[in-house]
């Protein structure tokens, strides 16, 4: 990153807060998922079976929360997407970015996603994590299906679902961390999750297909 930058108050609490719980839920459960397919042997099978379902509820109920939030707030107009400059976006994470070369979309409190961003985060949140979400309550409620009138279910294709789901969290988890460590500083984007203040280049406009128009809430 080049240039001269400021430093703008980008994240609200909640949305530090939310960040860093979904990815502690996340994290615990793949590391008890795994081991209730026998591919780890951290907390034994069936304590680690209830602390995944535990966590699952916390997660599915966190999650409502999160929804609640982004469309009291307006926030849910930073997920819209968009092609705008998404040529540019592909262009400097493969190539652009190890050569030192400027964001082609900087973050502002009224774009705080890029269009990769916007896409990658809405798909998470409209498809992947919903679908993760169902097959696991259902994947909980087994012994209730046919009371619920869902015995037509196939448990083995719902466990390739929910697994499949799985791995592909883990491989976002895997990618997010890494682009983390793309700021102007190896610990600029962590840093600012952390605290809500992000720098950025000063002096650079914002779009009028960037502009959220949502809410900003500074506590």
């Amino acid at each position: 990153m080049t240039g001269k930058l400021t430093t703008i108050y980008l994240y609200s609490r909640y949305e530090r807060f939310w960040h860093w719980l979904q990815g502690l839920l996340i994290i615990i459960l793949l590391l008890t998922g795994f081991e209730i397919h026998n591919g780890l042997n951290l907390l034994g099978f069936h304590r680690a079976m209830l602390v995944h379902n535990f966590v699952g509820l916390s997660w599915l109920i966190a999650f409502a929360f999160f929804v609640f939030w982004v469309f009291t707030t307006g926030e849910w107009r930073q997920y819209i997407p968009t092609t705008r400059k998404m040529l540019e976006m592909i262009r400097y994470y493969g190539y652009g970015i190890f050569r030192g070369e400027p964001h082609p979309v900087p973050k502002r409190k009224d774009a705080k996603h890029n269009p990769l961003q916007r896409l990658t985060y809405l798909s998470l949140s409209a498809f992947l994590l919903p679908v993760q979400m169902i097959t696991g309550l259902l994947y909980w409620g087994y012994n209730s299906w046919e009371a619920w009138g869902m015995g037509f279910l196939s448990l083995q294709v719902l466990a390739v679902l929910h697994t499949a789901g799985a791995f592909a969290l883990l491989s976002f988890l895997i990618v997010h961390v890494y682009m983390t460590t793309t700021g102007h500083k190896i610990f600029a984007h962590i840093k600012a999750m952390i605290t809500g203040w992000e720098d950025v280049p000063e002096g650079t406009p914002i779009e009028e297909w960037e502009r959220a128009k949502s809410k900003q809430y500074t506590n």
